[in-house]
Formats: C-alpha cells, structure tokens, sequence
C-alpha cells in the first residue's frame, strides 16, 4: 500500500551551490557610478596643476625647458589627463547592461563606440596638454653635450607638440558614443534629462572635436557639457544600483519619460 503525502509538494529547492543565486547587475551599476563621478574630479585635478604652471603648446625648446624646470607638476598633470580613461570604458559597459532591454543593437553599438574611443585614448601618447614622451625628451635635452643634439631633441618635441594639437578621431567616437547611448536612454530606465543633457553633449561634441582648431570655443563648451554629463550618468547609475535588488527574482520599477516610476509599477 502506498503511503499518504503529508505535506504538498511544493516548487523544487535551487542547490545552495547554484551559481545563478544572489547574482544581479547592481555592483556593476553601483562602481560605474561611483567611477564615473570619480573621472570627473580627477580631470579637475589635473585641471588645478594646469592653472597653477600651464605648459607651452608650441615651441620644442620652450616646452623641454619647461618641463625640466616644473618635471613634479608636469608628470603629476601628465597622468591625471591619461590614467583616468580607463574609467569612462566602465560606465558605457555598465549604461549598455542597463539599456539593452530597450534597444540591445544600438546600446550595444553605442558602447562599443564610446568605450572603445576611451581605451584608444590610452594607447596615444598625447593628452591635448602634453605627452609624457616629452618628459624623456626633456632629460636628454637636459643632459646633451652640444647644441647640435639639443636641436635634435627639440626638433623630436616639435613632432610630439604637433601630434598634440591634431584633431584625433578616439575624439569624435567619445562624443558619438555619448550621443547614441544618450539616444537609447530616451525609452527610459535612466531620466530623460539625462538623455537628452547627453545629446546636446554628443552633438556638440561631434561639431568640437572635429572644428577644434577653427572654432575653439566650441571645444570649451563641449569639455563642460562632457563632465557634467558624466556626473550626471554616475548619480544615475548609483541610483539604478540603488533600485536593483542584491537577489534576482525581482526587477526594479521602469522609469517614465521624466525619470519617474512608470504608472502601475
């Protein structure tokens, strides 16, 4: 005879061991954020060593003996307008995970644009406000014997000083990267300010990056619209992080046209 149930049967029990359990995208969302607003002040940073010794941006000779004279300042600023590259690549990782649902082809086009534009930044020697292949040259300028090997050196500075003030395209991908992932955030999950805050910077970018030299002003505004945009992202993506649950199982609540919780949610 079979023996009675005593209990209902009730859904099968995931393993304790079950890699699924507990994983979600908030730590991605919550460091993106937090990397995002950190960009912004180390560029700043580098931005006060600016003021304080601002370095030629013509002239090989003036620019090695500057150098020589302020070598500290110069290395310090140097990595702030470099190292900190490699924080943007995280936060258009972290804005495609959150966007996919919407449109996964253009977030996903989108990141790989702005990422990748952001990573090439590192791979250039030049940081628009100087090189750190510079600060070699300014030892060996420093230490040659005789004039003829000085000119050599000032002459190799010149190149660098020129590839410095040339119009790079990792420039313009930056901007259009900010640009489509802006586009993809008007369907919601992040505010639309934001959205449409990072279609005015991506357009204005585009327009700057690639008329830099003819219309420079536009390039001032697009670097102010470009780090408040990236504050902007970073507080977005802390509170996303802020929204997703540490367990998965239950999604946080669609955001409305104005950044709201979508009605019924």
């Amino acid at each position: 005879m079979a023996r009675p149930q005593t209990r209902a049967p009730g859904p099968a029990r995931q393993p304790a061991t079950d890699p699924s359990r507990g994983r979600t995208w908030r730590r991605l969302y919550l460091w993106a954020g937090i990397s995002s607003v950190l960009f912004v002040a180390l560029l700043m940073l580098a931005l006060v060593l600016d003021f304080a010794a601002p370095p030629p941006v013509h002239g090989g000779t003036e620019t090695l003996e500057f150098i020589a004279r302020n070598k500290g300042n110069y290395v310090a600023e140097q990595l702030l307008w470099t190292v900190p590259n490699i924080l943007p690549v995280l936060v258009f990782v972290a804005l495609f995970v959150a966007l996919a649902p919407l449109d996964k082809s253009l977030a996903l086009l989108a990141a790989v644009i702005g990422g990748l534009s952001w990573g090439l930044i590192l791979a250039v020697p030049v940081t628009s406000r100087g090189s750190m292949v510079l600060v070699y040259l300014s030892d060996r300028y420093a230490a040659a014997a005789d004039d003829a090997a000085r000119l050599r050196y000032s002459t190799a500075a010149e190149a660098i000083i020129a590839e410095n003030n040339t119009p790079a395209a990792a420039g313009v991908l930056s901007a259009a990267g900010i640009l489509l992932i802006s586009i993809v955030m008007l369907n919601g999950v992040l505010p639309r300010a934001l959205a449409w805050l990072g279609i005015a910077t991506g357009g204005l970018g585009i327009l700057a990056e690639a008329l830099r030299h003819a219309v420079p002003e536009f390039y001032g505004g697009y670097g102010v619209l470009m780090w408040v945009w990236f504050v902007a992202a970073g507080i977005a993506l802390i509170r996303l992080a802020g929204r997703t649950p540490r367990r998965p199982g239950r999604v946080p609540a669609p955001r409305g046209r104005e950044g709201r919780a979508a009605p019924g949610s």
